[in-house]
Parts: C-alpha cells; sequence; structure tokens
C-alpha cells in the first residue's frame, strides 16, 4: 500500500542561516511516498543551538569568455516554462499558534488539556507549511488556482506567492480528500498568466515533460525539472484504500512541489504533482518515481469544486486496477486471470453494492461505460463523474472473453 504523507507538522516557521542543510538531513531519511507542503517543524528542532557556520560556494574569477551566442539559445524545454511559470505559484498554509510554552503544549497533547483552545483561537497566524499551485482560469473578478487537498489541509488561512514576488490571500473554493485535489480562489486583478490543461490521455512513455513548483518552499519558487513520462496511466493503492490512477516521471519532485505544474514540451499541463517514492517497502531508497494527478481528471474535479464546493461522487462500489501497462510477469501476483491488455479489472466488488446488484462479479474486466472506451481509472471515473447519484449506466464488463451488457444504477460515497 502506498502512502500519501503531508509530512506537516505543528510549529511556526522560523527563518536560520541553516535551514537548507536541515531540511536535506530529513528528507534523506523519509521513507514511502512523500507530498505535501515542505514542513519547517522539524528542520527547526535540528537548527536550534546550531552555530550560524554556513557553507557559502565561491566562484572565482576567470579570463575565459562565455560565448553570447549560445547564451541566447533557449533549452528544448524552455519555450514551455514560459508558457507556464507565470501561473505557477507558492501555496502557504497559515495556522494559528498558541500562546502557551512548549512545554505545556506539549503537556496538553499528551494529556487531553484544551485550556488554551482560546488563546489558539487568537493566536499569531505562522506558516506552517508550503507547496505549490497553478492558476489555471480567470473568471467573474476571480483567478482560479489548483493544488493539493494535502498542502492546504488543516489551515486557518492561506496564501499564495505569485510569480512577481507578490503575496496576497486565498479563499478556499473547495476540496477533495480523495483525488487530493483543492481549489483556491484570489482577486482575479493579481493574474497575469493562465495555464492550458492538456489532453493526459494521449500521453505516451518516454515523452519529454517539466515539473514546475516550489520544491523546499517558496524560497525556491518557480524551479524547473526535467525529466520523462515513465508511465502514462499507473494505479497505485492510497492510504485509505482507493485505487487511483496518475501519471509516472522521474522529472525531479520534492517535498513542496506537491500541486504544482507537470508540462509537456507545447507548455500544457498534463498533471498535477502530488507524490512521490522516497523508497520501497522493504526499505530500498528510490530515486526518479514521481506521480502526477492526470490533467483529465483534474479539469473533471476543479470544475465540480468551483460549482458546488465538494464532490459527491457516483461510485459502482468496486476495487479495480488498469490492466494498461501491467506486465505479464505481474498478472498472477494480482489474480488477473483475463487476457486483455486494456480495460479496467475488477479485483473486489462490495456486497449489496451498485455493481453487486447489477449482476457485476469480481473478475470481470470493464470495457465501456455508456459505449465509451475505458482503459484507465481516470476515465472511468470521468465518465461517472459526469453522472448523478441515482443515474443508470450502460456497463459493459469482458468476462471469460465474452463481452456482456448491464445496467448499473449508481450509487453515492
Amino acid at each position: 500500500m502506498v502512502e500519501n504523507q503531508n509530512n506537516n507538522q505543528n510549529q511556526p516557521r522560523k527563518k536560520s542561516g541553516n535551514k537548507i542543510i536541515a531540511t536535506a538531513a530529513i528528507f534523506g531519511v523519509v521513507g514511502g511516498l512523500v507530498g505535501g507542503g515542505v514542513s519547517y517543524y522539524a528542520m527547526d528542532q535540528m537548527n536550534n543551538g546550531q552555530g550560524n557556520g554556513a557553507a557559502q560556494i565561491s566562484i572565482s574569477s576567470s579570463s575565459s569568455k562565455v560565448s553570447e551566442k549560445s547564451a541566447k539559445n533557449g533549452g528544448t524545454m524552455t519555450a514551455a516554462y514560459n508558457d507556464v511559470k507565470g501561473a505557477v505559484v507558492s501555496v502557504i498554509n497559515l495556522k494559528r499558534q498558541s500562546a502557551s510554552s512548549g512545554t505545556d503544549s506539549l503537556y496538553n497533547s499528551l494529556f487531553g488539556d484544551d485550556s488554551d483552545s482560546s488563546s489558539s483561537k487568537n493566536g499569531k497566524l505562522e506558516t506552517y507549511s508550503e507547496g505549490s499551485g497553478v492558476v489555471y482560469m480567470k473568471s467573474n473578478g476571480k483567478g482560479y488556482i489548483v493544488t493539493n487537498n494535502h498542502v492546504i489541509s488543516g489551515s486557518d488561512a492561506v496564501q499564495v506567492l505569485l510569480a512577481n514576488g507578490k503575496t496576497v490571500n486565498a479563499k478556499v473554493v473547495g476540496k477533495d480528500s480523495t483525488t487530493d485535489l483543492a481549489v483556491l480562489s484570489i482577486d482575479a486583478k493579481y493574474v497575469t498568466q493562465t495555464a492550458q490543461f492538456g489532453d493526459s490521455k494521449h500521453l505516451e512513455a518516454g515523452q519529454t515533460v517539466i515539473a514546475v513548483g516550489s520544491p523546499l518552499g517558496s524560497e525556491y519558487a518557480s524551479t524547473v525539472t526535467q525529466g520523462i513520462i515513465s508511465a502514462p496511466a499507473r494505479t497505485i493503492s492510497t492510504s485509505s484504500g482507493n485505487q487511483q490512477t496518475v501519471i509516472q516521471t522521474d522529472a525531479a519532485i520534492n517535498p513542496g512541489n506537491s500541486g504544482g505544474a507537470l508540462v509537456n514540451s507545447a507548455g500544457q499541463v498534463i498533471g498535477i504533482n502530488s507524490m512521490k517514492l522516497a523508497q520501497s517497502s522493504d526499505g530500498t531508497s528510490v530515486e526518479g518515481m514521481g506521480f502526477a494527478i492526470p490533467s483529465n481528471e483534474v479539469v473533471t474535479i476543479v470544475n465540480e469544486l468551483v460549482k458546488k464546493g465538494k464532490i459527491t461522487r457516483p461510485q459502482l462500489g468496486v476495487r479495480v486496477i488498469a490492466l494498461q501497462g501491467i506486465p505479464e510477469g505481474y498478472r498472477s501476483r494480482l489474480k488477473i486471470k483475463s487476457n486483455l491488455k486494456n480495460g479496467i479489472y475488477i479485483a473486489f466488488v462490495s456486497r449489496n453494492g451498485s455493481a453487486a446488484n447489477a449482476g457485476i462479479k469480481s473478475g470481470d474486466v470493464i470495457t465501456k461505460v455508456d459505449g465509451k472506451k475505458v482503459e484507465d481509472v481516470a476515465s472511468l471515473h470521468s465518465i461517472l463523474y459526469s453522472h448523478k447519484v441515482g443515474d443508470t449506466v450502460n456497463v459493459t464488463v469482458n468476462r471469460n472473453g465474452k463481452d456482456v451488457d448491464m445496467k448499473v444504477k449508481l450509487e453515492g460515497n
């Protein structure tokens, strides 16, 4: 099971000359799937009592000259970066800090004394963590920003650091923990650039991409890293037990990148960076395994969040895995009996759920919904979420090599 860890802590941010050194040390021992804003609590604990002798890098002068021609030539992805750089922002999660001492706070957290709750409510807002976000729309006097839900989770207030260095207050429009997406709004007058979403359904392995965001916080805002699409549709299990189809990339993604943009060579956002795998279940260190929420699913969710502020999901009552990209050697491990290369394999059917009531069984492979092909979980979600709870959909499943059409009445989550 893969976990999405926020790494947030409950202490305010403090400035320190050794901040980056401490942060790097913490990140080096973090295991599992790491997401969310970069946290400042553990970093501060390591910095307290340390000296101010930060390592410095000096650049010596040289008589050699840099070619003026080569200096003006941008990289192959520079144009793509320019298309989004003004739309990628830092998202700052603010919490109110209790006026009580650290010892009292520790006592209260251990023994449940909430006597300082009023002082906590009236406490000063401090930076709790930082992540990234993407301005994707300007409408009705507002600029809309998509980010990860875990970036703003538990916040008492949210601010946005724009690409031009200006910090503005933001409002949470809606959030969804299942897809780990949230939408913020700011005054439209602050919006200078909006990003365009691309079609994530047409991604291919090996395709060049860049990740843009604020790794380790706003001090490194607008950082860009380059990589490729390692897998266009990788199904993973989250800590909540849900399956989610994500884009796997080897573009460097670090704490603070969550909510930022994964961008194709056309300068389009094809994913929202959400997580990275730091080490395997047996403790083996892992490099170059980052994950992003596909843009097609992002568009579906953010439109619903802007409209209603929350997601009420029609669901089938199944646990599934996309067949696309699963090597033959792993099919037996996952107990997949079907020989199909594409479709959604049903691993489990909830008792008395929508699918069970319609006659769908474990081992069936969903190939179409409403006559539309489904090859990954994101496309299945897109079709289901276009319906309302109570709607009836036609689901085509492949059972023992034969297609069977079934009418399924959708229930709510």
